[in-house]
């Protein structure tokens, strides 16, 4: 098993920034995916940001030029730095590692990010 540990969530203020970290530990064979997922009341998880080993990055249209994915291999972490936040990007953030030769899908418990306006 892989344990995803997140931090960083909290209320700010529209405008105003927040940075989330994820670390992972436990039963690491191979990280090839390390992202960030949200979900916001009443609506489907959706992709935010994903960063491949290869340094590769996905990013969500929504919040292109706002947020900011980084990690580090060495250490199993990941990081969602969000600038210019608005309440549209009010949601519970989840880390997600895919490890693996099957990729095999890991999520952390969450954290809560509320933008107020």
């Amino acid at each position: 098993q892989v344990q995803l540990v997140e931090s960083g969530g909290g209320l700010v203020q529209a405008g105003g920034s927040l940075r989330l970290s994820c670390v992972a530990s436990g039963s690491i064979s191979r990280i090839n995916v390390m992202g960030w997922y949200r979900q916001a009341p009443g609506k489907q998880r959706e992709l935010v940001a994903g960063m491949a080993t290869g340094g590769s990055t996905n990013v969500a249209d929504s919040v292109k030029g706002r947020f900011t994915i980084s990690s580090d291999y060495a250490k199993n972490a990941v990081y969602l730095q969000m600038n210019s936040l608005n309440p549209d990007d009010t949601a519970v953030y989840y880390c997600n590692v895919k490890n693996g030769i099957y990729s095999t899908n890991y999520w952390g418990k969450g954290t809560l990010v509320t933008v107020s306006s």
